[in-house]
């Protein structure tokens, strides 16, 4: 199954922007008539006849599909950026094919990069949004320094926050955190350090500000790795509830 995402203009019609139209029409070879898959990138999935094949593709919705169950939680990955920006993109890929909310690429003070390509990140998105069948478009941050970000969460105490790094520190395995402090529904902020990780007074930042001290085991990761293990742990937590 292909899923195209359409700007809903009523309950009955829909349409789909030039490049999506440019797929739809003269990749798969949709034509007039053709019934297609469709959402709004807010969580709702409908079926669709093609009415007219122009610039825009003009939709008439024959069937809503419903509101797939949502995730039993809410997670945001605020990653440092790599020097080499195919890994990250290959991070973001994979995050929102397993299941992820929000992202936030970082830089830090021992950051080497901190300019980031957001109209490709967001490309990359909707290509894994559709690959993995989720009606759900995640949204991406621009790109802030992790200070700026520890500030803007230090009076959410809703969120569970939580901050990976290398150094020495009282820290806990992720699964631990997760299984004792992440009820159902929870609204979860991990930040992962960069390659040169987080300074101590950016952790100390942190946990002056609510973050939890992590661990991922004994192996050295990369960066993209860790974030990415991350996500895979959350999802995996829920995934047996």
């Amino acid at each position: 199954m292909e899923l195209f995402f359409a700007n809903i203009i009523n309950g009955q019609t829909a349409s789909l922007g030039a490049e999506e139209t440019t797929h739809c029409i003269k990749v798969l070879r949709n034509k007039p008539g053709d019934i297609i898959t469709i959402t709004d990138g807010r969580g709702s999935l409908y079926n669709a006849e093609i009415v007219s094949a122009g610039k825009e593709a003009l939709l008439k919705i024959t069937e809503v599909l419903g509101d797939p169950a949502p995730r039993p939680y809410y997670l945001h990955m605020a990653v440092s950026l790599v020097k080499n920006p195919d890994r990250y993109e290959w991070f973001i890929e994979k995050a929102v094919e397993i299941g992820v909310d929000e992202i936030t690429p970082i830089y830090g003070d021992l950051s080497q990069k901190r300019n980031f390509k957001h109209e490709r990140g967001e490309r990359i998105i909707m290509s894994a949004v559709k690959q993995s069948l989720k009606p759900l478009l995640p949204v991406l941050n621009p790109l802030v320094s992790a200070k700026e970000l520890i500030k803007q969460y230090s009076s959410e105490n809703e969120y569970l926050k939580i901050i990976g790094h290398c150094r020495e520190g009282k820290k806990e395995a992720l699964p631990s955190i997760l299984k004792n402090r992440a009820a159902t529904n929870a609204k979860i902020l991990i930040l992962i350090g960069p390659e040169g990780d987080f300074s101590p007074e950016e952790i100390q930042n942190a946990t002056d500000n609510g973050f939890i001290e992590m661990h991922m085991g004994s192996s050295r990761l990369r960066t993209e790795t860790a974030a990415l293990t991350a996500t895979t742990a959350v999802y995996m937590n829920f995934l047996r509830k």
